[in-house]
């Protein structure tokens, strides 16, 4: 899959209906647009007038919705997700977009502790574990906090459409099924562990692993013949049985780090809460326990330990491995969220009505899906000397090499060759003490090569080759 393709915008929403040819041919060109030009508000993407008039039109006509711009993108994630030879990890995760300061739009929900206002927008990210790649979206959720008073009960709570829990299984029935033969799985961090959840994978037979709180009462094995205890005091009576390092996802402005962990796992049965709290059937699952767990941790970070639940079997070591190596991966829409606000700047968006500033968010959530490919491929060993032209346009890679190499002939560029010259376009140094670029740098770096060859183009000047 190019993460810059020649026609960006036919790729990913020519196959949208929008009732009209001319909305359709509209909604591919302003797409084409922002992804020439990603950053910064609306007016600099959008640089000619009478493109940004066309896309104001365009969003505010009713038949322009979130779920009619994220259609194209989906259908064809959907298609590389059956195409894919390997398991499919689809990780799931929340974010809050703020849009406190649209004071003319009524219908956004709190967040920040109630300190803002904005969406809850719950993203479904593809990932093909065995080509190492984000796919595309597989679905996403604008959700819209409600307040509620605490006095709630358990059975109003329990029926209300708008609670924050049913965003996860919701989600779930909205990717559906794998098709036989192949395999996709769930992947979500703790905020996903209710048991409303877990009971909807296992009911629809969806394999999924998770990180778990710990708290759950549970049975050790699957005949439910032990005594009962919590999940976490179990996870932790068991004996670490071989050690590897993982992978330990950022945070804030720290980079990834790798931590050595011992590995643990068995069968447990897992029993519904007292007070039931979500819509599911009130017995056990028998699901899978995997424990890591970091025995000697560096001096100013807490020890790692991951108490994972999943519903495919874990009979070996190899297997507990494997579970640990999805979780792994979740990581990459952390990563994506960071490519939503930094590098499209999806919380800048200026709409005075929720109608137009939903399939907005849905068509910057797609441009924010095409730096992660490139970036990934640039520092895994296998993909990085292959040629830039695999995955960028070779405009592009001809004008960055002519920028980067003045007074030289432009090269053939590598993958990880056009990602450091365009880091270093954005402002990065590229010096082996520092770290890797972010995405304030790499999406500086694109847009000014955009604005390079938009210029190049402009005067009909050639990159000869």
């Amino acid at each position: 899959m190019a993460t810059f393709e020649m026609d960006f915008g036919q790729t990913h929403f020519g196959g949208c209906n929008l009732g009209h040819q001319a909305r359709n041919r509209c909604l591919v060109k302003i797409a084409n647009a922002v992804h020439r030009h990603p950053g910064d508000t609306l007016p600099h993407k959008l640089h000619a007038p009478k493109d940004y008039k066309a896309m104001v039109r365009l969003m505010n006509r009713p038949e322009t919705t979130h779920a009619a711009v994220l259609a194209g993108h989906v259908e064809r994630t959907q298609d590389l997700m059956r195409q894919a030879e390997g398991p499919v990890l689809i990780l799931h995760d929340t974010t809050e977009l703020d849009y406190s300061g649209l004071r003319s739009i009524d219908a956004l929900g709190s967040i920040g502790g109630n300190l803002g206002r904005g969406y809850l927008c719950h993203n479904s990210l593809a990932y093909d574990l065995t080509q190492q790649r984000v796919l595309g979206l597989a679905h996403q959720i604008l959700h819209r906090r409600k307040l509620v008073g605490r006095k709630e009960g358990a059975k109003r709570k329990r029926e209300r459409q708008s609670r924050e829990s049913r965003l996860w299984p919701n989600a779930v029935t909205a990717v559906g099924p794998a098709p036989a033969g192949r395999l996709w799985v769930h992947v979500a961090d703790r905020g996903s562990d209710t048991f409303e959840h877990l009971a909807k994978h296992v009911h629809d037979g969806s394999a999924f692993v998770l990180r778990s709180l710990g708290r759950r009462k549970m049975q050790p094995g699957h005949a439910g013949l032990r005594k009962a205890r919590t999940l976490r005091s179990y996870a932790r009576s068991l004996p670490v049985q071989g050690q590897q390092p993982v992978v330990i996802g950022a945070r804030g402005k720290q980079a990834k780090e790798e931590a050595a962990v011992g590995i643990a796992w068995g069968e447990v049965l897992v029993h519904p809460p007292h007070v039931r709290r979500g819509e599911y059937e009130k017995k056990p699952l028998a699901l899978w326990l995997v424990v890591v767990r970091e025995a000697h941790p560096p001096a100013g970070r807490k020890a790692l330990e991951w108490i994972l639940l999943t519903n495919v079997p874990v009979t070996t070591e190899a297997e507990a491995w494997e579970r640990v190596r999805w979780y792994e991966c979740r990581w990459v829409i952390e990563e994506y969220h960071k490519a939503q606000k930094t590098g499209c700047a999806i919380e800048r968006l200026q709409f005075s009505s929720a109608e137009a500033l939903q399939p907005m968010i849905a068509l910057l959530s797609v441009v924010a899906v095409t730096l992660l490919n490139l970036r990934d491929a640039s520092r895994d060993e296998t993909t990085a000397q292959r040629p830039a032209t695999e995955y960028v346009d070779e405009r592009y890679v001809k004008v960055l090499s002519a920028w980067r190499y003045p007074g030289r002939k432009p090269k053939a560029m590598t993958v990880r060759e056009f990602y450091l010259a365009l880091a270093r376009l954005g402002g990065h140094q590229n010096r082996k003490s520092d770290r890797p670029p972010g995405w304030v740098v790499l999406w500086r770096g694109w847009t000014d090569l955009q604005h390079m060859l938009d210029g190049a183009e402009a005067v009909g000047f050639e990159i000869r080759g």
